[in-house]
């Protein structure tokens, strides 16, 4: 372990070491060339030459890749630092000592050592270049030749460890950055790997589309669910129209049901902004991310726990009708004690009220039955769902100026012609019953979706759908009104399913909002 360790250290090295050994290359070779042009080597020509030879020598002979790999990276460092320092040293006699500037090279040497160096031996170079700059001038001194002032020479002697420091305190820093770099790199790389294992065995579909509409990104999952082999770099407009209004309609958190590519299957779509700023809204332009869920598999399971549920449904029937037949039966027996006209009138309302709980009930549950018996028909919206709100407002529903209808002439949805009286009859009493009773507040209208589709909207006025009750709007038995039966938007959404349509609850506009989405034409 701690050998592989040291082998990527010195693999580290070796690419700054090269960049060194091209430095001192250039080097010697300027001192060869125009050493004496630079007025270096004035005082001992010959031996300032002979030093410049040797220089050249011992950078060819020690810059080769292969040196490095058979003395080890260290010695080869401390081996080339001393041969710098030593040449320099002898080439600063050879030109008239500390004023040819040799000094400033031996900075740059040690900057450069303290860069690739490993512990202490930067302070070993430095006072290998300080003994060497000291000993030239007292040398100089001793034989009564022109040295520098000795102050000077003591500044830069300093200067000498101060750049052997803190050029080691660098490339410190810089080796820790680096292996903290390397260390978050391994660590995102099998993040990644593992986010793309999971996002690759998901079994939802998900795409990353552009601003343009093109998918930049797609598991193998989304193409399956399309109907198609691959996905990926195609426009979805192209595959399904319907995929335009897919990012705006299934924005919200739960999503929207649709009907997309060639395979026509059912999918849940829920379109989120892959870059979102710290409110959470999507960034303008940015890419977006679409989960695709196989909604008719999920119907299947569906369907398995609803014939599982059956015995469950006949128990929990039973017990429904029992309160009201109690009821039904009671007041018969005092209808036939009571002798008074005032009670025989209220326990007749009694027994006409619970008879029609139950009557709703067993409609309820034969509609429920004939779920799949249906046949589709291209029904004029206009003047079917003007119908239907007369007749509501007939039954003494509510005045018929409550409702306010909007649909266009040439409307037309794809249903039985039961189920959409059901489906219509149930949202409209369910808006009629919360909302306010001012002119205009129930309001029935009807919107043109992409890919021939039609949407039919209910929205109210009264205080919508409380956030607690929302999950469990369209469970069996479940109801927020003493007298209701609680199977009203269940077999609703039912029989929407069974003609290939959708109910959905949106967003309280601001009382509840429901839309039923299907064909214009069978």
């Amino acid at each position: 372990m701690r050998a592989a360790a040291d082998e990527r250290r010195d693999l580290a090295r070796r690419g700054p070491l090269r960049y060194l050994n091209l430095f001192r290359l250039i080097l010697a070779g300027l001192f060869l060339v125009a050493g004496l042009e630079l007025n270096l080597g004035a005082e001992a020509p010959q031996v300032f030459n002979a030093a410049a030879f040797a220089y050249l020598a011992a950078v060819l002979a020690l810059g080769f890749p292969d040196a490095a790999r058979r003395f080890g990276v260290d010695r080869i460092i401390t081996a080339q630092v001393v041969i710098d320092i030593a040449v320099l040293a002898v080439m600063m006699w050879a030109s008239g000592g500390y004023r040819s500037g040799m000094p400033v090279l031996m900075m740059v040497v040690l900057a450069a050592a303290g860069l690739v160096a490993e512990g202490r031996m930067v302070l070993f170079y430095a006072a290998l270049a300080t003994v060497a700059v000291l000993g030239e001038n007292v040398w100089r001194f001793v034989a009564g030749e022109r040295a520098a002032d000795f102050l000077q020479v003591a500044f830069v002697c300093t200067a000498f460890f101060g750049i052997a420091i803190t050029a080691r305190f660098l490339a410190l820093r810089a080796k820790a950055n680096e292996s903290l770099a390397v260390q978050r790199g391994e660590a995102l790389a099998k993040q990644q790997a593992v986010n793309e294992r999971i996002i690759h065995d998901m079994q939802d579909g998900v795409l990353v589309v552009a601003a343009d509409g093109i998918v930049r990104q797609a598991n193998p999952r989304a193409a399956e669910l399309l109907g198609l082999s691959s996905v990926d770099g195609l426009r979805l407009t192209d595959v399904d129209e319907n995929f335009a209004d897919v990012p705006a309609c299934c924005s919200v958190p739960e999503g929207s049901l649709r009907r997309l590519g060639p395979a026509g299957k059912l999918l849940r779509c829920r379109a989120v902004g892959a870059q979102e700023d710290a409110d959470g809204r999507s960034a303008e332009g940015g890419e977006t991310v679409i989960y695709l869920t196989d909604f008719e598999e999920i119907q299947t399971h569906i369907q398995q726990l609803k014939l599982a549920a059956l015995g469950r449904l006949t128990a929990s029937m039973a017990h429904e009708i029992r309160n009201p037949l109690s009821a039904v039966t009671q007041a018969a027996e005092l209808l036939t004690e009571e002798k008074r006209g005032d009670v025989q009138v209220r326990l007749v309302r009694i027994i006409n009220d619970n008879a029609r709980r139950i009557e709703r009930m067993i409609r309820d549950v034969l509609a429920l039955g004939r779920r799949d018996e249906m046949l589709p028909e291209a029904l004029p919206l206009a003047s079917f769902a003007c119908a239907l709100l007369d007749e509501f407002a007939l039954r003494g529903g509510a005045e018929r100026a409550v409702f306010a209808l909007d649909i266009p002439e040439d409307a037309s949805f794809a249903i039985d012609r039961a189920h959409l009286h059901q489906i219509l009859d149930n949202l409209v009493g369910n808006a009629r019953r919360y909302c306010s009773g001012a002119p205009g507040s129930v309001r029935v209208f009807a919107s043109a979706e992409a890919g021939g589709r039609v949407a039919v909207h209910v929205i109210d006025d009264g205080p919508g759908i409380a956030e607690s009750d929302r999950p469990r709007m369209f469970e069996p038995f479940f109801t927020t009104h003493p007298k209701g039966t609680g199977l009203g938007l269940y077999i609703s959404r039912e029989l929407a399913e069974a003609n290939g349509a959708t109910l959905e609850l949106r967003d309280n506009a601001p009382g509840a909002h429901f839309v039923l989405t299907g064909r214009s034409q069978p």
